[in-house]
């Protein structure tokens, strides 16, 4: 999708709090899809994770970091993982919470219908 539409929309991916940290919510497909990190407890820690998620997810959209008060997950009630649109400072498209409401397919035919098809 980010493929398809970045010569039309800006995307961004923001790393919010850790959804399943070893130290809170740990879950057992966390060991096998080896991603065990305890929760960041300073925004360099934060940072840290967000790269190897970045790079873990080969991500080529840029990627921002949210603060230790979790000013965007707050705002955008983000977590574990959402899909937003925001045009023109308002919200044009809200995804519903993930894991289960996590549809990126919902977004592309969404971007389809508002954006036209991508070349």
């Amino acid at each position: 999708m980010y493929q398809q539409y970045r010569d039309r929309v800006e995307f961004l991916f923001v790393y919010i709090r850790e959804a399943h940290p070893r130290d809170e919510w740990h879950l057992e497909v966390n060991e096998s899809d080896r991603v065990v990190v305890a929760q960041p407890t300073t925004f360099d820690e934060r940072q840290e994770v967000a790269q190897v998620c970045a790079e873990a997810l080969t991500l080529t959209m840029r990627c921002v970091v949210d603060d230790m008060d979790n000013t965007c997950d707050s705002a955008y009630a983000g977590w574990p993982e959402r899909l937003f649109v925001i045009e023109n400072g308002r919200i044009a498209y809200a995804g519903a919470q993930g894991p289960f409401g996590f549809e990126p397919e919902a977004l592309a035919e969404w971007l389809r219908r508002h954006m036209g098809r991508a070349e």
